[in-house]
């Protein structure tokens, strides 16, 4: 319940800008976030920098709506402020991409092409804090370059004299159908690229006939994303220290009519890496907001931190197998492990205690080259499983996540045992500046691309292509091997 009184104007809110007493100014509402700042999953430095000040452009893309005033309490919303005060503010680092839309003419949305394409257009049009933490990676970012250029090590092997007049690309992930086997892959914050954020590209992804998986760290509620869309959704779950709040989340993902099918465990991120182009950003305002003069209390440069950073706050590092336990406790949903990066893991996935504590299926994923650099592409963790551990892809669903750029990609994970990919960062590129409907394009052009793939393959349905599809000897060149030419598996077996 917001407070009837009016707050003088913005001169009275500049008062209150220091760690004792700290004020924002919220979509013309004034907040008290004094005893926040110290729980903000963020950390408090953020919310500093923007004390007595107006915080919407930097609070708007990034927290799902009502997040403050179900946070606060009633006496902690003093109620709005007359706007004729407020002074125009320095344009905010994570503005969404509508207003840099409207000034770049983009490309019309029939002559984007590819899913390259369209990592052009948002760079035209993203704020730089949003470019760089969707596009940024660990480190060098090695493996995010790895992950695309992996598929090219992977030749196909087309055949002739088939009649492939009709081509199915249907199949079903955990029992539901879909139209292709391609999935949207959890990414945090899509309301920095458009307004309408996972809500837009739920509703793309029901058109297209696709599942979503919805990011933990999703600038929507759960219940806004579901009612836009037309499709079932996946769920991506961190565990938080604070296990009441996933205890939490999880009931309501969980709830029959949540519209969430399948709760996905991320464990290729225990802690954030190093994502330096996002860092460099957050330092830019931060150093910008203390030359300013306002909001003295914030932080200097050096401490600035990138979203990245920011969001695995609270974070729980210390997961382990069984934890599963814990979370079957909390939910009936079937349980897909993302991270898994070897083929050890992939078994341990497919134990018989884990499978009767819900877990049906695996992503193959290092988080988008975001986590450990030089971590091994998915494409080669499955190459890695089918050749230790093939037992691995009868038991389990196996999902590969990241480097996902064409339609030939999705044909080669599919013919070395893969159910489906997942596309994080090309949903991400769709919708900035053409929300849904540029989803819905970047889903068309990899469903024309893997049906070109099927046919000059010479096959008629995603479920017939295999291993005889694709020449992988280079990529088998990239596995472990010992001196004796052998692999680890085989050594360990000597042993």
């Amino acid at each position: 319940m917001v407070k009837s009184s009016r707050v003088s104007g913005d001169e009275e809110v500049a008062k209150h800008n220091t760690r004792a007493s700290c004020w924002v100014i919220i979509h013309n509402q004034v907040y008290d976030v004094t005893s926040f700042l110290d729980s903000h999953p963020g950390g408090a430095n953020i919310i500093l920098r923007y004390a007595g000040r107006d915080a919407t452009a930097e609070y708007d893309p990034i927290h799902p709506p009502g997040t403050l005033e179900e946070t606060l309490f009633a006496s902690q919303i003093l109620g709005p402020v007359d706007a004729s005060t407020i002074p125009v503010s320095t344009p905010s680092t994570t503005t969404t991409s509508q207003q840099a839309a409207e000034q770049v003419p983009l490309p019309p949305l029939h002559t984007q092409l590819s899913l390259a394409d369209f990592e052009k257009s948002a760079k035209s049009v993203l704020s730089p804090k949003a470019w760089a933490y969707y596009s940024s990676a660990a480190d060098d970012e090695y493996t995010k370059a790895h992950n695309n250029r992996v598929f090219r090590s992977v030749l196909l092997r087309p055949r002739i004299f088939r009649d492939v007049l009709s081509v199915d690309l249907s199949t079903t992930l955990l029992g539901t159908p879909v139209r292709l086997p391609v999935f949207i892959s959890p990414a945090a914050l899509a309301r920095l690229a458009h307004p309408s954020g996972e809500a837009g590209i739920a509703a793309a992804a029901g058109r297209a006939g696709v599942i979503q998986c919805v990011s933990n760290n999703a600038s929507l509620r759960p219940e806004q994303i579901s009612a836009a869309a037309t499709a079932p959704l996946w769920f991506q779950l961190y565990v938080q220290t604070d296990r009441t709040i996933s205890e939490r989340l999880l009931a309501r993902i969980s709830a029959p009519t949540s519209g969430y099918t399948a709760i996905v465990l991320t464990l290729d991120a225990p802690t954030p890496g190093k994502r330096e182009a996002d860092e460099r950003v957050a330092n830019v305002a931060a150093a910008t907001s203390a030359a300013s003069g306002r909001g003295i209390a914030g932080p200097t440069p050096s401490q600035g931190e990138g979203l990245g950073r920011a969001l695995f706050a609270g974070t729980e590092p210390s997961l382990t197998w069984t934890d599963l336990e814990w979370l079957r406790k909390h939910t009936h949903l079937p349980i897909i492990l993302k991270g898994v990066q070897t083929h050890e893991d992939a078994l341990l996935a497919c134990a018989p205690a884990a499978r009767a504590l819900g877990v049906r299926g695996i992503i193959l994923s290092n988080h988008g080259g975001r986590a450990a650099d030089t971590a091994p592409p998915p494409l080669l963790t499955l190459l890695e499983i089918r050749r230790h551990a093939p037992q691995v892809l009868g038991l389990l669903e196996v999902y590969i996540d990241g480097g996902i750029r064409r339609g030939t990609d999705v044909v080669k994970a599919l013919a070395l045992g893969a159910r489906a990919v997942g596309i994080g960062r090309p949903a991400l590129f769709g919708l900035a500046g053409y929300g849904e409907q540029g989803v819905e394009r970047v889903i068309k052009i990899l469903e024309e691309e893997v049906t070109t793939a099927l046919r000059l393959l010479g096959v008629n349905s995603v479920h017939e292509v295999g291993r005889r599809h694709v020449n992988a000897g280079l990529l088998v060149r990239e596995m472990d091997v010992d001196e004796e030419g052998e692999g680890l598996w085989g050594l360990r077996a000597k042993l």
